[in-house]
């Protein structure tokens, strides 16, 4: 997974031990948008939808991520994510990320970059 792949075998094990896997079902709001965000949730397998507003913001499949923005000290949801199929998963607690950016934090720099990285190519992308 990109998010993942400059990561070592070491610091790669480190955020196996600080993340949970859950499975959701086609339909099965992950995050709404305005409420308060509290994990990193990446995708392993299926698809989710992002909106804002009613309006559809893009697709996300195996190796996207959301929930970044609350990691990145914004606190709130900024848009909606809706499971279109069945998900598998990996779901990192903001305060297990503080351990990891602790214990790894070079690791963790390459991660906030990366989520950084995509929340301004949002941000451009936004039209308004």
């Amino acid at each position: 997974m990109p998010l993942f792949e400059s990561l070592s075998a070491d610091e790669l094990k480190a955020i196996a031990s600080l993340s949970d896997l859950r499975q959701e079902d086609a339909g099965a709001v992950l995050v709404g948008e305005g409420s308060p965000g509290y994990a990193l949730f990446v995708i392993q397998n299926g698809s989710a939808s992002v909106t804002s507003g009613g309006e559809t913001l893009s697709a996300l499949g195996p190796g996207d991520f959301f929930g970044e923005i609350a990691l990145l000290g914004e606190g709130v949801s900024t848009a909606t994510v809706t499971a279109s199929s069945p998900v598998d998963l990996i779901v990192m607690l903001g305060s297990d990320f503080r351990v990891f950016e602790r214990s790894f934090p070079g690791a963790s720099a390459a991660m906030k970059q990366a989520m950084a990285d995509r929340l301004e190519r949002s941000r451009r992308a936004d039209p308004s």
